[in-house]
């Protein structure tokens, strides 16, 4: 299916204020990036590089005053997503190397916390596909999705703890149980179509017979229309934009995803 992405934020700055900004999609295996817009209300001309987890970033400094920043994209991305049950687990020395960081315990992912729960959950099961599929029945059926019930990141253990969370604190637990079973799993943020409230949602992968697979256990289905912006190991490494100096959160923020019709 053709989406277009819509995002805009504002920001009213008091001091000139360093920003870096993870806003921009790449093409990859399950999207195909057609066309873009970029807009900076102030005229700043960014610089960009891509980090360690392949995301493109834009750095600028952001003068003083009202400062927006807007975005479009319009992308195809997969009308249903690849279910894969009976894939194998990928033996630890036959991972790519870029993929043993997603095995480590991260600041929300503390996955040595978690093996004997994810022993239980995926008890009698094929190493694999099939024990990811079975963590994130568990989390949807055992943590409550709830939409802006929490405003920082929560780890896993909080998540554990609370019983709800939002999309990101659900991926963290998933994230968690995936790797103290020593399958790699990394966060994903991005846009959903359909998603209900609409905003920004996150997910994670987990990879599985030589490849990554998507889950999302704020859904009771995995259906399509996900388009990709940020990977990491958690919800350190995705953030749609960090700043340095004065906290100064968004004033305004808009999001949402179209579904094209007759594109091409």
């Amino acid at each position: 299916m053709w989406l277009r992405t819509i995002c805009q934020l504002r920001f009213d700055i008091q001091v000139a204020t360093p920003f870096v900004f993870m806003l921009r999609p790449r093409s990859g295996a399950q999207q195909w990036v057609a066309r873009e817009e970029y807009h900076l209300s102030q005229g700043i001309y960014p610089q960009e590089y891509t980090d360690g987890y392949g995301n493109l970033c834009q750095r600028l400094v952001a003068s003083p005053g009202s400062f927006e920043v807007s975005t479009r994209a319009e992308v195809m991305t997969a009308d249903t997503l690849d279910r894969a049950h009976g894939t194998p687990f990928t033996l630890i020395q036959d991972l790519p190397e870029q993929v043993l960081v997603y095995l480590l315990p991260s600041r929300y992912c503390e996955s040595d916390r978690f093996n004997a729960l994810a022993m239980d959950i995926v008890a009698g099961l094929i190493p694999g596909y099939d024990q990811v599929a079975a963590i994130v029945d568990w989390v949807h059926q055992n943590i409550d999705y709830t939409p802006g019930s929490s405003v920082e990141p929560l780890s896993a253990s909080e998540v554990r703890h609370n019983g709800h969370g939002v999309c990101r604190d659900l991926a963290h637990m998933g994230i968690a149980l995936c790797r103290s079973l020593s399958i790699p799993a990394r966060m994903v943020v991005g846009y959903r179509y359909a998603l209900e409230p609409m905003d920004m949602h996150a997910w994670f992968e987990a990879y599985v017979g030589d490849r990554w697979y998507t889950f999302d256990p704020t859904q009771s289905s995995l259906e399509g229309g996900y388009v990709a912006v940020a990977y990491g190991r958690d919800a350190a490494d995705v953030a749609l934009y960090t700043l340095f100096g004065p906290v100064v959160f968004a004033s305004m923020q808009y999001v949402d995803v179209e579904l094209l019709r007759g594109r091409f």
